[in-house]
């Protein structure tokens, strides 16, 4: 046998070990343990991750951009045939945003027309700002939204020790206390309501978009208007090119995240949208994480875990590709032509950090 595989031959041969009557008692306890097994498999043995990668994708039956149920006129160009490799569109009809298959100066110049303006809000709590914080605003500066209006909301314990940063035109810092949370699942919970409550207060009056980031990333390309839309979800790198049946949705029945099955897997670093969108989403996902906690229940990835039952319940008009939140540490994958935001190099000893990573043994359900 491979030695990719040594790691899964414990499981086996305490199988074949067992009596009858013992394995019969136990055999389901082995079977449900052997997903985390491979998981672990997968997400430590690189020759697998490259096996995985030859799944195929499913293809954009659609002819044509004019088919697609538009989010603006300009998403009329798309070239939706273009990148043949992956898939450019849903089978509601919203598509799935690649290098190649977008005119950059149309996007650009028709949200300019439009005085699109974007409201970007990041946490950054405890060791995170000092750690991650000077990065990705520098780097948000270089490729974020250029030439758009953007403002910076920064929630954090600490907004005394924001850094400096050189800002360009109509391009803001606002900072917005919080409350520092003994647990990063607290933090990572609760940051629906303080999107929400801003988005309220003064988002809505001033801005047409919203885009909720996590902290520990940097801009690397272009990220720009090609991303906006009404309602706008990221395909998670570690699992866009896996079958269904390996997504780590909740699988708790107790729990409002609960699903069977789903279209996609969200990832929670990135999401997006309208001001109305994004508040509809911080509202719901908010309100099943406190229902949730009524029952003394914690979703399995917490606010993700919403977040993905949200989107299958509301579908997103625009779905952005690995290329915008990329994790290095896969090396080559020839589906990502262009890396534009990638998952900074963990730069502490913290347990949220382990938690974005798919890497960690102990949290191969997942990667943030």
């Amino acid at each position: 046998m491979p030695e990719d595989f040594s790691m899964i031959l414990p499981l086996l041969s305490l199988i074949r070990k067992m009596k009858p009557s013992y394995k019969m008692k136990h055999a389901y306890r082995c079977l449900f343990l052997l997903p985390f097994v491979l998981c672990v498999v997968y997400f430590t043995v690189p020759s697998l991750r490259y096996l995985t990668n030859l799944y195929p994708m499913e293809k954009c039956a659609l002819e044509s951009a004019k088919m697609l149920n538009l989010d603006n006129s300009v998403d009329a160009s798309l070239e939706l045939q273009s990148r043949a490799d992956v898939q450019t569109c849903t089978k509601w009809k919203a598509p799935i945003i690649w290098d190649g298959m977008f005119d950059a100066n149309l996007y650009d110049e028709a949200h300019q027309r439009e005085k699109s303006s974007v409201a970007l809000t990041v946490f950054a709590v405890g060791r995170y700002l000092a750690a991650y914080l000077a990065t990705f605003l520098n780097s948000s500066e270089q490729h974020f939204m250029l030439g758009l209006p953007v403002t910076y909301y920064i929630f954090t314990d600490m907004p005394e020790n924001i850094p400096a940063i050189s800002l360009g035109p109509q391009r803001i810092i606002k900072s917005i206390k919080v409350d520092r949370h003994s647990r990063w699942q607290d933090i990572s919970m609760m940051r629906m309501k303080s999107i929400s409550d801003i988005i309220e207060n003064e988002i809505r009056h001033h801005f047409t978009h919203v885009f909720c980031f996590d902290v520990d990333q940097e801009f690397v390309g272009r990220f720009g208007s090609e991303a906006l839309g009404n309602s706008v979800a990221l395909l998670h790198t570690y699992y866009y090119s896996l079958p269904k049946h390996m997504y780590t949705y909740d699988q708790n029945p107790l729990s409002n995240a609960y699903m069977e099955t789903g279209d996609f897997y969200y990832h929670a670093a990135v999401f997006g949208g309208t001001w109305k969108s994004v508040k509809a989403i911080c509202d719901a996902c908010h309100q099943s994480i406190m229902e949730d906690k009524k029952k003394g229940v914690e979703a399995l990835w917490h606010d993700e875990s919403h977040l993905n039952k949200y989107f299958w319940l509301h579908k997103p008009s625009r779905l952005l590709s690995p290329e915008y939140c990329f994790d290095a540490r896969i090396g080559y994958i020839r589906d990502i032509r262009v890396k534009r935001l990638l998952w900074a190099p963990k730069t502490m000893n913290t347990s949220e950090h382990d938690r974005k990573s798919h890497g960690s043994i102990l949290h191969c359900r997942h990667g943030h």
